[in-house]
């Protein structure tokens, strides 16, 4: 990783020794269209907020070649942002061993710079996971959306309008009742996120555990199951054998991939087994593949508003 000098931001050469795909590779890190701490900008920067320890930063990320990425980096968090580069743009996520299954090596064989992320920011991923819990995700994104922009910070340095920084474990403890409600978020999840906020500092530590047991540390916290967990290992803790087991949609997806046939929790973990450790990797490229889409059974069920309630 190479510094550049820059008046206003800390600007690095990130250089890989294999190919490396940016927006792939990033994109689980956005939650939804509109998604206050991640765009997408029309010169093809992605931009995106973290909040770190040592404070917030505001991050621009341009590919520069096949194996190269220009990232500048603002605010109080800018050099801690820099050192977490490598991991969060993949570089320990290793595809040895690994073959795609017959349906997916295609989509393998495009995404050869595909990497699973390691942000190893595990409240960054779990607020929105837990928001996501046994709702449509369209409800999910939308309360995010309006929970970041209200209770969330400025962006540091020149980001574009609308970026925001997550709000701290602090501000999640604290929200009152009414903004959850404005939010449209049940009492059930709104009390799932307190409950780790209050924790966070404990679940924060889950990132340098290994998988199975910081998953287990996530799951002791009321509220957060196998789903969840799953959902934050995939993002924070850079799992590429995490499976999001309980999911609405995922197994009969799956299961129609590979087989043309729906299934269930059950038999997608029988069908994604011989791929282990790699499971949520497969999953990810027969997504990329459009290979993952079941067809629609009956109508579309209605979204809810809690906000009216």
């Amino acid at each position: 990783m190479t510094e550049i000098r820059s008046a206003d931001a800390l600007t690095v050469r990130h250089l890989s020794d294999r190919p490396l795909d940016l927006g792939p590779t990033l994109a689980p890190l956005r939650h939804g269209v509109g998604d206050p701490t991640f765009t997408r900008t029309t010169d093809g920067a992605v931009w995106r907020t973290t909040l770190l320890p040592s404070g917030p930063a505001t991050q621009r990320f341009v590919a520069d070649g096949e194996r190269s990425v220009v990232v500048q980096q603002w605010g109080p968090g800018a050099r801690e942002a820099a050192d977490r580069l490598p991991q969060l743009l993949g570089e320990d996520d290793s595809t040895d061993g690994f073959v795609a299954p017959p349906q997916a090596q295609a989509a393998a064989r495009r995404a050869v710079g595909l990497r699973i992320t390691r942000s190893g920011r595990v409240m960054e991923a779990l607020v929105p996971a837990v928001l996501e819990q046994k709702v449509q995700v369209v409800t999910a994104h939308r309360a995010w959306r309006h929970l970041v922009l209200r209770r969330g910070s400025a962006a540091p340095g020149p980001a574009p309008a609308g970026l925001r920084v997550v709000p701290d474990a602090r501000t999640w403890a604290a929200l009152p009742v009414w903004e959850w409600h404005r939010a449209g978020v049940d009492p059930r999840r709104a009390a799932t996120v307190a409950r780790c906020a209050r924790v966070a500092a404990r679940l924060e530590e889950t990132a340098t555990l290994p998988g199975a047991e910081a998953r287990a540390r996530l799951e002791a916290v009321p509220g957060i199951g196998e789903w969840t967990s799953a959902e934050v290992a995939q993002r924070a803790l850079g799992d590429a054998d995490a499976v999001s087991v309980g999911d609405f949609h995922l197994a009969a997806a799956v299961g129609w991939a590979l087989t043309g046939e729906r299934t269930d929790d059950a038999g997608m973990l029988e069908l994604l087994a011989p791929y282990a450790p790699h499971r949520h990797r497969v999953v990810r490229l027969l997504f990329l593949d459009r290979r993952a889409q079941a067809p629609r059974r009956g109508p579309r069920l209605p979204i809810p508003d809690y906000r009216g309630l």
